[in-house]
C-alpha cells in the first residue's frame, strides 16, 4: 500500500537514541512529526533522501551552552547545526540574559553579551522574543542565580539577606512560569562565589512544584572538588529536584587521576536522589581570565582581550615576557579578558565521559573572538574521535548520551528519540567519516561527515550547508 509524506529517509541505519541495536529503515516525516520508521517501499515523498550506509540519529541536544544571545544574533545557529545539535540548553554557569536590564554587567555576565544585550526586565519578555524570532535550534532555558543576584543585590561580595533571598526566589518562580526548566549557579565565579547553600536554596525552593532541575558550576573543581560536590548534593536534596553538575572535571595536576574518587561518589549519590553529569571532550576549558588558574594549568591562551585586543590567539606565557611582567600581573592588564586553560588530564576525561550518568554538552562561548574549538567541534568529536577511533564505548552510547538521556534527564518531552509519533529532530551523519575539524588555531571550522540535520521537521542543514530555515522552537520540560 503506498503512502505520501513530506520527507523519506531511505535505507538509513537507526540509531534511536535508547541503546537499544542499530538496524536498517526508512524513516518517514510528515509536519513536525516522525510519521513511520520501517520498511516503506511502498511510500513517496516531496522530498527524499537517500541514507544508505548513513546513520540517522535524533538530533543532538547540546546540554550545556552559553547561547543564549546567539539565538537571536546568529539565528542560522551555523556552529551547533553543522555538528548536528537541534536543541539547545542555555542559561548555564548561573548566567542567562534575563531577567536584566544592564548597560555594563560584572564578568562573568560578559561572557554572553555586553552593551546592549541584557535588556529584558523579565525573563517572560526574553521567551517572547525567542518565540518571535525563532532560531534554526530548538531552546530550552535555565535561568541564571549570577543574574539574578546582578539584579538585587547592592553588592555581591556577601551573602543575600533574607528578604534579597525572597525576592530572588519570587523571579524564580516567575521564569519558571514564563518557560524556564530550571535554575542554574555558577558559584565558582566572583559574583556569586559568596552565595551560601542556604541563600540558593531559598532561591531554588520553586523548582519542585514545577518539576525543574537544579543545574550547577560547582563552587570548586579542583583541590576541594569533593565538598563542592556534598554541597551540590544538599542543595538538590533539600529543595527536592534533580541535579545536574556542569561540565565535570579534575583541574590541576595534583588533581589528575581523581575523577576515580568523584565518579565513585556520583554512583553512591545515584542510588539516593537524581542526579547526573555533562562533559565536554577536550582537556582544556575556556571562561573568563582568572590569576587563580595560573598555577593550575600548563598553558593559557587569551581567547580575547578588551583592552589588548591583538592578544587574542596568543599565549599568556609569552604575553607576560614581552611585557617584562609576572604572568599574574599580565593578566591584570589583559582583563576583561577570557582564556582557554590546558589543565586537565585525557585518562579523567575518558572516565568522566564513559560514565553512565554523564552527557554531552560543548560549553562553548560563541562571541569569542577565538573560542575553544568545543564550540563547533564537540559531538563529532565523541562520535568520531572517542567513539570509533577510540572505542571508548559503542556509537549507540555516544549518541544515547547526546540525546535520549538529556531529553530525560531535563524533562523535553518526545525529543532524544526516534520513533513515530515524536518530534522529527534528526540527524544523519556518516560513522566512517564524521569528525571535528575545529582546532585550536582554526576553530570556526564545521565538522566532517554531518550529512542532514532536521529540526522540526524543516531541514537546516543539507549536504555542508545550512538552508536558511528557522523552525526552531521554546521547549518547556515535561515535569
Amino acid at each position: 500500500m503506498s503512502s505520501r509524506h513530506d520527507l523519506l529517509f531511505r535505507h538509513a541505519t537507526v540509531i534511536d537514541g535508547t541503546c537499544a541495536p542499530r538496524f536498517v529503515a526508512d524513516i518517514a516525516v510528515d509536519g513536525d512529526r516522525i510519521s513511520a520508521i520501517g520498511r516503506l517501499d511502498g511510500a513517496r515523498a516531496e522530498v527524499e533522501i537517500d541514507a544508505t550506509g548513513k546513520v540517522a540519529a535524533p538530533g543532538f541536544i547540546d546540554c550545556h551552552t552559553h547561547d543564549d544571545r546567539l539565538l537571536t544574533s546568529a539565528p542560522a545557529m551555523t556552529p551547533k547545526v553543522s555538528q548536528g545539535v537541534t536543541t539547545v540548553i542555555t542559561g548555564n554557569c548561573g548566567i542567562s540574559l534575563a531577567p536584566l536590564v544592564a548597560a555594563d554587567p560584572p564578568s562573568p555576565l560578559d561572557l554572553i553579551g555586553a552593551e546592549g544585550a541584557y535588556r529584558f526586565p523579565s525573563f517572560a519578555a526574553f521567551i517572547e522574543d525567542l518565540v518571535a524570532h525563532p532560531a534554526a535550534t530548538n531552546a530550552a532555558c535555565l535561568v541564571g542565580h549570577t543574574t539574578l543576584r546582578v539584579g538585587v543585590m547592592d553588592r555581591l561580595d556577601r551573602a543575600a539577606t533574607p528578604a534579597e533571598a525572597r525576592r530572588m526566589a519570587q523571579m524564580t518562580e516567575e521564569a519558571l512560569r514564563a518557560g524556564a526548566i530550571g535554575l542554574s549557579t555558577g558559584t565558582y565565579y566572583p559574583p556569586a562565589a559568596a552565595a551560601t547553600a542556604a541563600e540558593i536554596i531559598e532561591v531554588a525552593r520553586p523548582l519542585k512544584a514545577h518539576g525543574a532541575r537544579y543545574v550547577t558550576h560547582m563552587r570548586n573543581e579542583d583541590d576541594r572538588i569533593i565538598d563542592a560536590m556534598l554541597e551540590t548534593f544538599r542543595i538538590g536534596r533539600e529543595v527536592g529536584v534533580p541535579v545536574i553538575i556542569s561540565h565535570h572535571k579534575l583541574v590541576g595536576v595534583r588533581n589528575y587521576g581523581r575523577s576515580e574518587e568523584t565518579l565513585r561518589l556520583l554512583d553512591q549519590t545515584a542510588r539516593e536522589q537524581e542526579v547526573c553529569v555533562d562533559c565536554y571532550p577536550y582537556i582544556a576549558s575556556s571562561t573568563m581570565l582568572r590569576a587563580d588558574r595560573i598555577p593550575l594549568s600548563d598553558r593559557i591562551v587569551i581567547a580575547w582581550s578588551k583592552p589588548l585586543p591583538q592578544t587574542t590567539g596568543r599565549d599568556l606565557a609569552d604575553i607576560a615576557r614581552e611585557m617584562g611582567v609576572t604572568q599574574e600581573e599580565a593578566v591584570a592588564r589583559l582583563r576583561p579578558a577570557g582564556a582557554i586553560y590546558f589543565s586537565m588530564n585525557e585518562a579523567d576525561v575518558q572516565r568522566i565521559l564513559r560514565s553512565p550518568h554523564t552527557m554531552v554538552g560543548s560549553d562553548g562561548l560563541p562571541h569569542d573572538i577565538k573560542p575553544h574549538p568545543r564550540l563547533w567541534g564537540t559531538f563529532p568529536r565523541v562520535l568520531g574521535h572517542y567513539s570509533r577511533d577510540l572505542g571508548l564505548f559503542s556509537l549507540e552510547t555516544a549518541v544515547h548520551k547526546m540525546t535520549g538521556l538529556p531529553a530525560a534527564r531535563f524533562g523535553l518531552a518526545e525529543r532524544g528519540v526516534l520513533k513515530a509519533g515524536a518530534y522529527a529532530d534528526i540527524t544523519v551523519f556518516d560513522p566512517a567519516t564524521v569528525a571535528e575539524r575545529a582546532s585550536f588555531d582554526s576553530p570556526a571550522t564545521p565538522a566532517a561527515g554531518i550529512d542532514s540535520v532536521l529540526v522540526n521537521g524543516t531541514p537546516v542543514w543539507l549536504r555542508g550547508e545550512a538552508t536558511g530555515a528557522r523552525p526552531g522552537r521554546v521547549l518547556r520540560h515535561a515535569g
